[in-house]
């Protein structure tokens, strides 16, 4: 599954890169975000302008006193399933978003060992990942939280080698889908042909992702683990 993203293109790549506005909208510069700690995002919607929202859907109809209980559980959205959960089956057809992406992680297990891989686009600067979004009013403050959910499919040959357990990968729109996704336009099943696009993927060191804060450069640069030899005296 998708629980680990970045998001490293500047303000004004985004806005000429999906024609939205992105005024008083701040920078962000994400190496490494883990899905469990909520972060903001800048979402793309059918609206004119760039959305910030927090990763892990709110539905509109949430009641409890934790929020955090339903995101965790709303980070990602099967596309097997989404016409018969709660929590998104209203949002196919009036909440579809595209989350930006420079790269995502996901780990490779190998019998015990787990290597930590780092994907990305190989042809274009971004993924445009397909996303669910929603609006949830807090009962006490009446504050707006806007939050967003990732679609994922079975994986593609390449992303099946690497996470190679659940096979899962993120929904990819190709450039030519985009628009029609944004508009609600046609079946879920219509946007899971462009699973071949193009993609690459280095190993990254998994000792940063571990860090408190791994929110750096590093955490994507490409890892060459060292051959260490032991000699028998």
């Amino acid at each position: 599954m998708c629980y680990s993203n970045s998001s490293t293109s500047k303000n004004i790549d985004l806005s000429k890169r999906y024609k939205k506005s992105i005024e008083s909208i701040p920078e962000q510069t994400i190496y490494y975000a883990n899905g469990f700690t909520f972060p903001t995002w800048r979402v793309i919607t059918k609206h004119d302008n760039v959305q910030l929202m927090n990763w892990g859907l709110i539905p509109n109809w949430f009641n409890g006193n934790d929020t955090s209980v339903i995101a965790r559980s709303t980070l990602n959205a099967r596309t097997e399933s989404i016409h018969e959960k709660a929590s998104f089956k209203s949002l196919v057809k009036s909440g579809r978003c595209i989350i930006p992406s420079n790269g995502f992680f996901e780990w490779k297990h190998e019998n015990q060992n787990k290597t930590a891989f780092f994907i990305f686009p190989t042809n274009d600067a971004v993924f445009s990942m397909a996303g669910l979004f929603d609006q949830w009013i807090n009962p006490i403050s009446n504050e707006i939280h806007s939050t967003f959910s990732i679609l994922t499919c079975e994986a593609n040959p390449f992303m099946a080698e690497i996470h190679n357990v659940k096979k899962r990968m993120p929904v990819i729109l190709s450039s030519n889908n985009e628009t029609n996704w944004l508009k609600c336009e046609g079946e879920i099943e219509d946007y899971l042909k462009p699973l071949t696009i193009d993609m690459d993927a280095h190993q990254v060191d998994s000792r940063i992702l571990q860090r408190k804060n791994p929110n750096i450069l590093e955490s994507q640069l490409k890892f060459e683990p060292k051959n260490i030899q032991q000699t028998l005296f």
